[in-house]
């Protein structure tokens, strides 16, 4: 009897120890969790960002603030560039993440972009459209898998040149104007702008931004 009563208290350490080490586990097992998601997640998160900068540059535009709007666009470039290496740097590339990406890329360098040429002139408005559905066709033969069809100039490039350019120029619309019109055809056909290796480089990537500056 005394035996029995005397294994109580040992039993009852042995169950509180039990279960702070089911805790401990399940604190491990947690903390693995959050890490991985943030992992998976890590480069969608900045596609979001991306897409959020090319919200507020759109607003900004509506509102008049060109100068603003530029300065998102050119936030929205370097997100996008971050957003790729980052996906390739963890292993977390995604379908999802690609479809983040490119309506990410639609918004920021394709509606957002093209409002920087927006004035009350109908021809100005007909550019804005024509510079959308560039955008639209370039990300579709880029998304589309087809070697043969995907080439030209990535709309990330053709928007971050006109957000510096309407910097460097005080929102200059003639030559705007003049960038856009000579842009569209580069992003929609590989005759323009056959896939090479210069623009896709480092060095021209900072040099578009730096020239926001």
């Amino acid at each position: 009897m005394y035996r029995k009563v005397g294994l109580r208290p040992i039993n009852i350490r042995l169950g509180l120890f039990q279960c702070t080490n089911k805790l401990f586990l399940s604190d491990d097992i947690t903390g693995l969790q959050i890490k991985e998601f943030a992992r998976k997640n890590a480069a969608n998160a900045l596609s979001v960002a991306n897409m959020v900068m090319g919200i507020a540059s759109i607003l900004s535009s509506l509102n008049g603030h060109y100068h603003a709007a530029s300065w998102l666009i050119l936030i929205g470039y370097l997100l996008d560039l971050a957003d790729g290496a980052v996906a390739r740097r963890l292993g977390a590339c995604s379908a999802l993440g690609a479809k983040l990406d490119d309506f990410a890329d639609f918004t920021t360098f394709g509606i957002a972009t093209s409002l920087l040429l927006r004035t009350s002139d109908l021809l100005d408005n007909i550019l804005c459209v024509c510079y959308v559905l560039s955008v639209f066709v370039r990300l579709c033969f880029f998304s589309s898998g087809i070697p043969f069809m995907y080439r030209g100039l990535p709309c990330i490039y053709s928007s971050a040149i006109l957000a510096s350019a309407s910097l460097l120029s005080g929102g200059n619309l003639t030559l705007l104007r003049v960038i856009a019109v000579a842009m569209i055809p580069f992003m929609i056909s590989q005759n323009f702008y056959p896939h090479d290796k210069v623009l896709e480089s480092q060095a021209w990537k900072k040099a578009v931004f730096v020239g926001g500056n």
